[in-house]
C-alpha cells in the first residue's frame, strides 16, 4: 500500500505558475511509476504527466490541450514526492489534479493503471 498527499492547489491568473506536489508514505517509492491526471465536472480523468520508476524517465499527454513545454514532472525518491511544475497556465488547465501511484513500469497513461490515487488539489486559472 501506499498512501498519496497532494499539495500546492489554488487560483492563479492566467499566465501564472504553480507547483503542485506529492508526498507519498508506505511501501518503497522507487517501486512506483507516478503520474498526475486531471478531471473536471463531468468528464473522465485525463493524464497529464507521468514518470518511470526504472530510470526516472518522464512522459507528457499530446492532445488539442497539450501540456508538453508548460508542464514538467519531476521526482525526488529520497524525499517521496512526485512535482508538477505548471508555468504559462490557461482558464482551459483549471480542474482537480490527482496524483497516482502504479506498481508497474511502462508508459502508463490510463487512470485504470493506476492502483492509488491522492485526494485531489483544485487548479483553478483566471482569465
Amino acid at each position: 500500500q501506499v498512501q498519496l498527499v497532494e499539495s500546492g492547489g489554488g487560483l492563479v491568473q492566467a499566465g501564472g505558475s504553480l507547483r503542485l506536489s506529492c508526498a507519498a508514505s508506505g511501501r518503497t517509492f522507487n517501486g512506483y511509476s507516478m503520474g498526475w491526471f486531471r478531471q473536471v465536472p463531468g468528464k473522465e480523468r485525463d493524464f497529464v504527466a507521468g514518470t518511470r520508476w526504472s530510470g526516472g524517465s518522464t512522459y507528457y499527454a499530446y492532445h488539442a490541450d497539450s501540456v508538453k513545454g508548460r508542464f514538467t514532472i519531476s521526482r525526488d525518491d529520497a524525499k517521496n514526492t512526485v512535482h508538477l511544475q505548471m508555468n504559462s497556465l490557461k482558464p482551459e488547465d483549471t480542474a482537480v489534479y490527482y496524483c497516482a501511484a502504479a506498481s508497474t513500469n511502462g508508459l502508463l497513461l490510463s487512470h485504470s493503471q493506476y492502483g492509488y490515487w491522492g485526494q485531489g488539489t483544485q487548479v483553478t486559472v483566471s482569465s
